[in-house]
């Protein structure tokens, strides 16, 4: 038997503990640090698209940072874009420029980049740098939007990013082209390497043998996303709200071929809810979700046959034009896409009839010997609904004339696919379209 308040309740109780360690990873990062004279430096962790949870978190960052009299707070950065307005982005831009504690970009490491209308964080801040390897620009958006006071505290490095078109002309440039248009100072291979040489924080040389080396003595705090803003994060990435959609829609698919409602009904409920709220927070068409939708009800007319035919067919032409239009300015990989289609292929076409088999048969090769076999009904079958024969559970229908209430007998007279033809066993109504034998 299903326990489905247990299940509920499971869900609530790790909601609350997300929530509570979410707090405690936000009170962490608020506490000031115990450094001495020498200061501290916050490096916080921005990576992924720019959605309302990282904005958000970069503002209570700079809070943060000014409330503990940090030196200066650094930003990793690892960014493709932007989902919220171009108001609060250019919000976001006058909160860097305007904070106590200076702000510096670092985008690393190698293979990262800050690009699309992401770029225009460097705006805000006092220092830039890029590793090896790492991209910046691409952004369109006009400077219109900000205010001359803005663009008049604009910092050198991020007046060369302006002048250079990189956010507001769509041009990109690596870490040497960057240094070359007075972007950057040079090359800063890793996070240590930028931070030692901010201003303000403070080193001390150390020889080993014939070697000298910098010690830092500002002690370095990282931060970044608590596990409640990091798992929401996540689910508005494109990539993973894409992948709940279609595994919340093709779960309760299943759902609806099985009696009463189980973890597959559960856990498809939780991935649809968090994938609409990740789907809201992005960009996407409505077309896109009324394709992927429809091609779900196309492919659940076949799961009733128990056999692929027309219907799978137009599922998934369907299912492939509602994922290649489903976004409206952020892309997903042909990784992304590839997984989706052919997980929808190998559960429409093999998985979902065998699941469906097994949970609403036996294990007796062949079904003809149930034709005639008495049993009785688990619901209400009129003319659709569930009965138990010899302990295993079917979809059955029987005449609309002759409805069958719970618990009532009755008998198996024919098979169409997985779903079985039933009457009740006294008082069945005849088919008008039975030949009625000849009298004499």
């Amino acid at each position: 038997m299903r326990r489905l308040p247990i299940a509920g309740a499971l869900l609530v109780a790790l909601a609350a503990i997300l929530a509570l360690v979410g707090g405690a990873g936000r009170a962490a990062s608020a506490a000031p640090a115990q450094t001495g004279d020498a200061g501290f430096v916050v490096v916080a962790k921005v990576t992924g698209l720019v959605d309302p949870v990282l904005a958000d978190y970069l503002d209570r960052t700079v809070t943060e940072a000014e409330e503990a009299g940090a030196r200066g707070l650094v930003l990793r950065v690892n960014s493709d874009g932007v989902v919220v307005s171009d108001e609060d982005v250019t919000d976001l831009v006058e909160r860097l420029q305007a904070s106590t504690v200076p702000v510096h970009v670092w985008i690393g490491p190698s293979g990262s980049g800050l690009t699309g209308d992401a770029s225009w964080l460097v705006l805000g801040a006092d220092t830039i740098g890029m590793a090896p390897g790492t991209e910046l620009g691409g952004g369109d958006e006009p400077a219109d939007g900000l205010s001359p006071e803005v663009l008049a505290g604009l910092s050198p490095q991020a007046r060369a990013a302006l002048d250079a078109g990189v956010v507001t002309e769509g041009n990109e440039v690596d870490d040497e082209e960057a240094a070359q248009l007075g972007i950057t100072a040079g090359q800063a291979p890793t996070i240590g390497d930028f931070v030692v040489d901010l201003p303000g924080f403070e080193t001390r040389e150390v020889s080993q043998g014939d070697q000298t080396r910098r010690e830092p003595v500002t002690l370095v705090v990282f931060t970044q996303l608590s596990l409640l803003d990091q798992f929401m994060h996540t689910v508005a990435s494109p990539a993973v709200a894409y992948l709940l959609f279609i595994a919340g829609l093709s779960l309760l698919v299943f759902e609806l071929y099985t009696a009463g409602v189980g973890v597959a009904g559960v856990v498809g409920a939780l991935s649809f809810v968090l994938a609409c709220y990740g789907l809201s927070v992005l960009p996407v068409r409505p077309v896109g979700v009324a394709l992927l939708v429809l091609s779900m009800v196309a492919y659940a007319v076949d799961v009733q046959t128990g056999v692929p035919r027309f219907w799978t067919a137009a599922g998934t032409v369907l299912f492939v034009s509602g994922s290649l239009v489903l976004y409206d300015g952020v892309s997903m990989s042909w990784l992304t896409l590839a997984v989706g289609v052919v997980a929808m292929l190998l559960t429409y076409l093999a998985g979902m009839p065998a699941m469906v088999r097994t949970r609403f048969s036996t294990p007796t090769i062949g079904r003809e010997w149930m034709v005639g076999e008495m049993g009785r009904a688990v619901s209400p079958i009129a003319p659709d609904g569930v009965v138990q024969i010899r302990g295993a559970l079917w979809r059955a229908f029987t005449n609309r004339a002759t409805p069958i209430d719970e618990l009532d007998a009755v008998r198996v007279t024919g098979i169409e696919g997985l779903v079985l033809e039933v009457e009740p066993e006294t008082g069945a109504a005849r088919d008008y379209r039975e030949r009625r034998p000849a009298d004499g």
